[in-house]
């Protein structure tokens, strides 16, 4: 039993898997969880550590744990499209060592990357936003609109 777990060759990770862990989950660090990158545990604390602050106020955008979260977020966004678009030689070199030639890029990465780099846009075009209006309203520059 120990011989066969021992002679089992290491999965191969893909640059997709890769790159939609970081497009979905990038907030709590589970892509660098599946590449195996140091640090993923701090990562992981420091976003279930936001997550949990948001508690703390009674409405979650007015929030500055809230607005802490999306340092990790954009930063899953920007390596989902980095994944995606990464040569597949670097790729498995870096992520697949010793095991050859496994990576192949397709469409499903390239469309991966598009949506990848909406979704990231349009995220951090909120939160830029909602800090913007949440210091407007702490200054009073927004007294009297109706938001």
């Amino acid at each position: 039993m120990i011989d066969e777990i021992a002679l089992r060759a290491p999965a191969a990770r893909t640059k997709l898997r890769a790159a939609s862990l970081a497009l979905w989950l990038g907030c709590l660090g589970a892509h660098w969880w599946y590449v195996g990158r140091r640090g993923a545990a701090w990562v992981t604390a420091y976003g279930i550590l936001c997550l949990a602050a948001t508690r703390l106020f009674p409405v979650w955008y007015d929030n500055p744990a809230f607005f802490l979260l999306f340092i990790p977020m954009i930063d899953g966004f920007i390596e989902s499209v980095v994944f995606c678009l990464r040569s597949d030689e670097k790729f498995d070199q870096a992520y697949n060592p010793g095991l050859g030639k496994v990576s192949r890029t397709g469409w499903p990465e390239v469309l991966h990357a598009i949506v990848a780099t909406l979704v990231g846009a349009i995220c951090s075009m909120f939160g830029i936003a909602m800090v913007v209006v949440y210091v407007w309203s702490a200054m009073g520059w927004l007294d009297g609109y109706v938001l």
